[in-house]
């Protein structure tokens, strides 16, 4: 199995998933596989992938990646239900020091520019550092964190999708998840090397 960094979301209107496709991309442009997979937001949802054909994440997805990029819409400045659940279900990783030492980012979107992006990012963090991964952020040397419109943060890549889910990821928000992709992806390719 070639190695490749997980990319996990969920996305009830689709803007996160379009983010999650922006960071793939510049997973990809390090040279390295990007594999999306996404969860479903219930439990009564079933098969093995949603609606748009993304497939959902297992376990062993997580288990065997060589880094993890993980997307979650705000909920009340929290990360989903979905991705909370998902994570729970992780303990047999987390006892075995699976994860230990892997690069890990993280990436949002909101209805609003205030409708809690950081501390949803911050959120997904928690259980990673559990984990004892690596988390990796945005420098703040990448320009649209200085001049830029719209989502995102040091923390990790967003998108603000407005109340309706009107707004187009604009182009500061799609440079800044590639810049968190590529960096993700040159990281896990060291990691995995030593």
């Amino acid at each position: 199995m070639s190695p490749y960094v997980l990319v996990l979301f969920t996305s009830r209107h689709g803007a996160t998933a379009k983010l999650a496709r922006q960071i793939a991309q510049g997973i990809e442009e390090s040279g390295v596989e990007a594999r999306l997979r996404t969860l479903p937001e219930n439990d009564t949802q079933g098969g093995d992938a949603a609606a748009d054909g993304t497939l959902y994440c297992t376990v062993e997805d997580l288990r065997d990646c060589i880094g993890l990029a993980l997307g979650s819409p705000t909920r009340f400045g929290h990360m989903s239900s979905a991705v909370h659940r998902f994570m729970e279900q992780t303990s047999n990783l987390w006892i075995g020091g699976a994860l230990i030492d892997k690069p890990a980012a993280v990436f949002t979107s909101s209805s609003t520019l205030h409708g809690g992006q950081e501390s949803t990012l911050l959120s997904m963090m928690l259980p990673l550092i559990h984990h004892g991964m690596l988390i990796s952020g945005i420098p703040f040397s990448a320009e649209p964190l200085h001049s830029g419109t719209g989502g995102g943060s040091t923390y990790g890549a967003g998108h603000v999708a407005g109340d309706s889910g009107e707004n187009p990821i604009n182009r500061d928000e799609r440079q800044l998840a590639r810049i968190q992709g590529k960096r993700l992806g040159r990281l896990a390719q060291q990691l995995a090397q030593d």
